[in-house]
């Protein structure tokens, strides 16, 4: 709208002010005159021509697809310090987040559940990700961690809590299921072994990471509504 408005102008400057001035012109003036008001006006519509069309260009997107698109993560870290983004917008591989702690008893005693999932659906192209949210939680001590409970996932840091933020997660252990967009589909308790610090069921009732990955691996939609997990608070 406002390059219109702008043509216009540019049109009125060149066409219509002039005539305001007029003054009786002699035959050949007149002649002479003809073709200058002739050229100021192509000028004039090619001018304005060129203004609706920048308009028309502004309003295409400045990505188009094939374009590289930014991260959206960057303040994950992998053991090296290195940045990571393991959700980049073009994956097509779901990802689930395992949001774990060097010292939380719960959190530890969840290893080998994680490692049965891990084993089940990692050769359908999920890919599994431990989180440590802890920014004291240092490199060495997490190397240790990952070799003392036998973990088989690739490990990373969250110190300034980017991701734990995104997933809306506030205990360890908790998970997040993210389908290729990338879109969150469930966030929240593995099972149900826990009902409150303290009480254990013998075996879970619900196991509802294991519904969500089973209903992405079959096609299905997922219907696991969130579920708050019971462990040790993410602290600020």
């Amino acid at each position: 709208m406002p390059s219109l408005m702008l043509a216009e102008g540019v049109l009125y400057a060149l066409i219509l002010a002039p005539r305001r001035n007029h003054v009786t012109l002699t035959c050949s003036n007149q002649a002479n005159r003809t073709g200058i008001g002739n050229f100021w006006l192509v000028l004039a519509l090619a001018w304005a021509g060129l203004l609706v069309l920048s308009a028309g260009c502004s309003r295409v997107p400045s990505l188009q697809n094939g374009s590289p698109r930014t991260s959206e993560l960057t303040g994950l870290q992998d053991l090296n310090g290195n940045g990571v983004d393991p959700l980049p917008p073009d994956s097509t591989n779901t990802t689930v987040f395992v949001f774990v702690s060097t010292d939380c008893p719960i959190s530890n005693r969840y290893a080998p559940e994680i490692r049965r999932l891990h084993e089940k659906f990692a050769p359908l192209g999920i890919r599994f990700w431990l989180i440590y949210p802890s920014a004291s939680e240092l490199p060495g001590a997490i190397r240790k961690h990952l070799e003392e409970y036998q973990y088989p996932c690739s490990a990373l840091r969250d110190p300034r809590h980017e991701l734990v933020k995104r997933t809306q997660v506030r205990v360890t252990p908790e998970v997040a299921v993210f389908v290729p967009g990338p879109k969150l589909v469930y966030h929240g308790r593995i099972d149900d072994r826990y009902v409150d610090f303290g009480k254990e069921r013998p075996a879970p009732t619900r196991r509802d990471l294991l519904a969500v990955l089973t209903s992405i691996a079959s096609n299905q939609p997922v219907t696991n509504a969130p579920v708050p997990g019971v462990g040790c608070y993410i602290s600020d």
